[in-house]
């Protein structure tokens, strides 16, 4: 437990053959569960974890065996962490990209009652940003700002940021199957979380590259958030203001 609250950490992993042992076994020992959803992979992913599961008794594996996409892989986890009466869930990606000496930084305004979702943010000090390419950068910039508009955080960056956590008090009040499945569930959850008033605080920290490739194919990808960003803006009008007001 952590400050008197069991703590999940949820590792999404496709094709994570690489990093997947070591994203697992550097998981801090307060965490009482581990879920690590294999979301199809067609390397050795799942035969590293099945392994390192006879080891570990906090691991769980959640093996999807049709390819769902990264948000539809912590959704799995999110559903497992509310079945087992966690308290806050925490996201680390199986690609290794996020330092596990950072979560109890994290979990720590949860856990204490300052917020409801904690991420990280790499964009907003300067030195936080070395190793991120230009592209990269210019990409997470542009989103920052359209994620402020569609979901009404004016004060977040860097909403592609996957380091997270979140209370399972905040989970309960969300529809988790209505929350986009690819790789904008981030995005798509911050609106989602203005619905309901969620409070969210963004946690600075270092982007830490070993060498992965990102899956993302930026150009189409800023395209394609662009657009689900505005139906998100539109939609979260409709709800809040003229729906809500109907009643």
């Amino acid at each position: 437990m952590y400050k008197g609250n069991k703590i999940a950490v949820v590792v999404p992993a496709y094709n994570e053959e690489k990093f997947i042992a070591s994203v697992i076994t550097t998981i801090p020992d307060f965490v009482d569960k581990i879920y690590v959803v294999n979301d199809a992979s067609t390397d050795n992913t799942l035969e590293i974890v099945s392994r390192l599961a006879g080891e570990n008794t906090k691991l769980t594996i959640i093996n999807r065996e049709k390819r769902g996409g990264v948000g539809a892989a912590i959704i799995s986890g999110h559903k497992e962490a509310l079945k087992d009466n966690i308290d806050a869930v925490a996201i680390m990606a199986g690609d290794g990209q996020m330092e596990p000496s950072l979560l109890h930084k994290i979990l720590n305004p949860i856990v204490e009652g300052k917020a409801d979702y904690a991420k990280g943010d790499r964009l907003s000090t300067p030195q936080y940003k070395r190793g991120m390419t230009a592209w990269r950068a210019f990409g997470n910039f542009l989103l920052t700002h359209l994620t402020r508009i569609a979901s009404g955080y004016h004060h977040i960056s860097d909403p592609q940021d996957g380091y997270t956590a979140i209370s399972t008090k905040t989970l309960q009040k969300l529809d988790l199957d209505r929350i986009e499945e690819g790789f904008a569930f981030e995005n798509d959850m911050l609106v989602k979380l203005n619905i309901i008033g969620a409070r969210v605080i963004d946690i600075p920290h270092p982007a830490v590259y070993r060498g992965q490739r990102s899956k993302i194919k930026y150009p189409r990808f800023i395209v394609k958030t662009s657009w689900l960003l505005l139906k998100d803006f539109l939609w979260r009008l409709k709800v809040k203001y003229l729906t809500r007001g109907e009643n």
